[in-house]
This record gives structure tokens, sequence and C-alpha cells, in this order.
């Protein structure tokens, strides 16, 4: 990761919601007022149950979904400002998914070269046909596979090897930035490391910019620079990756590291697991005030009544939780 001094932010959230309409007159609020940002170069963590909005986060990032309220400036450029296909198409080119599902995410009908060069093509990166299959070739071989896989359909492949043409069809337009969804997640855990491996290596020889979506807290750290934790639609708190792990500050941050296990029997035996009480609250009617609150073991009065502020609580570690909000500390020493 650059330097603190040379940073530089490519990526800006601020205040980012995306809400759906579901049934009559409900509201989803999948994401409710979500702020952070990414340098360039950098590998930013976000982590949360199942539900909490992350993946719905990342594909408003990219205009996969409209924003409802809120900006994403991308390289000083709002994101959802941009409305003529031109703009759209050379966004496209800057920005790219790796998705969780590379067994869904694979056209079945296309061949390994096809997919690859989908972005090859609309993006006109290619003078001919020789060209454009050598390009493929190279992309191939960059992530691990060879030219013998070209003419091949993706139920030819393991899951691990579809998920290496994931990553090479999202590397085909060069990008600056790839939102990976989950990458990992429906992998063996034997090579869940060769492809975070894979994206790190792609990261230092390309200069890549990473938003990595996952739930499992352990690969975060090991990938990312910075985390964010987020909980129901919002951001619960934010850190350098060692940082959160060793001075995690949200009551929820620390539930969730504390279900991680760790590699020392004596440690594990002794350690307190800390239990969430009650399930996740429903997005369409969340809490009022602290959306933790309901399964908080700290939350008091005010956390009902109050939304909690973002916070710099210690120096880059943010978090929104009323214990660091001098107004409202008092009420929990």
């Amino acid at each position: 990761m650059a330097n603190a001094v040379e940073r530089k932010k490519l990526i800006e959230v601020r205040n980012l919601k995306k809400h759906f309409k579901i049934g009559g007159k409900a509201t989803l609020r999948a994401v409710d007022g979500v702020s952070f940002h990414i340098y360039k170069g950098e590998t930013f963590g976000l982590v949360g149950e199942s539900g909490c909005g992350k993946s719905t986060t990342g594909r408003t990032l990219n205009r996969l979904y409209d924003a409802t309220d809120g900006e994403v400036i991308f390289d000083g450029e709002n994101v959802h400002g941009k409305k003529s296909s031109k703009e759209l198409r050379a966004l496209n080119r800057k920005m790219q998914m790796i998705f969780q599902d590379p067994y869904a995410s694979l056209n079945p009908r296309m061949t390994v070269e096809d997919i690859v060069a989908e972005g090859i093509d609309i993006h006109n990166l290619a003078q001919n046909r020789q060209e454009r299959e050598a390009k493929v070739i190279e992309l191939l071989e960059t992530v691990g596979l060879n030219q013998q896989h070209v003419s091949r359909y993706a139920h030819e492949f393991s899951g691990g090897q579809r998920q290496r043409i994931g990553i090479a069809r999202a590397l085909a337009v060069d990008p600056e930035f790839i939102i990976a969804d989950e990458p990992i997640s429906a992998l063996d855990v034997s090579i869940q490391a060769q492809v975070v491996n894979l994206m790190q290596k792609l990261q230092r020889e390309r200069g890549l910019t990473y938003l990595f979506i996952a739930h499992d807290l352990s690969m975060v750290k090991h990938i990312s620079d910075r985390v964010g934790v987020m909980y129901l639609g919002k951001m619960a708190e934010v850190a350098e990756s060692e940082e959160l792990y060793s001075n995690p500050l949200h009551p929820y941050t620390q539930a969730l590291l504390s279900a991680i296990p760790v590699p020392d029997p004596n440690f594990e035996r002794n350690r307190e697991r800390i239990i969430l009480k009650g399930d996740v609250p429903s997005p369409v009617n969340p809490p009022s005030g602290c959306r933790f609150r309901t399964r908080c073991p700290l939350a008091t009065e005010v956390c009902a009544s109050v939304v909690p502020k973002w916070t710099e609580a210690q120096q880059d570690h943010w978090v929104a939780c009323h214990v660091y909000d001098e107004e409202y500390s008092h009420n929990f020493k």
C-alpha cells in the first residue's frame, strides 16, 4: 500500500443509499447512508453478515444498480451523474467486477475465448481476429490457464478454474478498479488461497485497486489494507486491517472477530466468545436509532432514539457507536 502522505483517493462513497420497493408500499433499505473511501492501489475489505448490504454496495458503485441517493466519486467524477452510453462505456472499462458464483456468472453457451474477449469486443481493443485471440491467450496465461483452454466451455472447468476465467474477463479491458464480490466463497477451501494469491500478484503487477467483499474475516485480514464492517445497511466501523483486528471498537465488530477460530488450542479453549442475542432485524423495518441496538450488550435508552454519529475515535479509525460520541459516552461509564 502506498505511503500515507502519497495516497490518493480513487473512490469516494458519500452517504450512499440503495432502496428497493417490494410488495405494495414497503421499502427494503439495503444500503442506507454508507460513506467510505478507497485509496488508489489498496484493497478495501467489506465484511458483515449475509444480507447486510455488502454486495448491493458493490453493485451500486459500478452502476449495476442506480443509487437511490448519495454519490460515488471515481477518480474525481460522479459515477451516477453519467448519462450517455459513451460515458458509461468509458466508466465500465475502468471499473470491472468479479462475481461470487463462477458457475452462474459465465455463459454456458460461449467458449472461453468469447467470454474473455467480450470486453475486448465492446471496447474495440483488438484490430483483428488474430490480435483478439492473442490477447485472450495472454490473459489466460496471466491467470494460470493456457492456450488449450481457449475453445472449451465453462462446464468443462472446475470452480477454481472458472473463477480464473472470470478474473481474466475482468482484466481484459485493463481496468483500474475491480469489485470482487465474495470471489472465493463458492470455492473449495484448498482453492481459495490460490485465487487470493493470484489477485494479490495481479494487484502488484498491474497497480490494481480492489473492493474485496466477503464474510470470511480471516481471509479479509490476509488480503485487505483497510476494512469496513457493515451491519443492516449501515457502516459500523472502518480502520486499517491490523488495527481493526487487534483493537475492534464497535460491539458488532468485537462479536464477529470473537468467532474467528485461532490455531492455538490453549488460547482457543480459554478465550471468551461473544454470542449475540436475537436475529438480524429486517431491512424493511430496521430498528430506530442504532440498528445494532436490539442485539448489542451495551445498548442504553439513547441507542433507541438517536442514530450514532460517524466518529473518528482514534486516528484513521472510524466507528458509529454512542460509546465513542462525547455527547453520549457518559451513559456507558
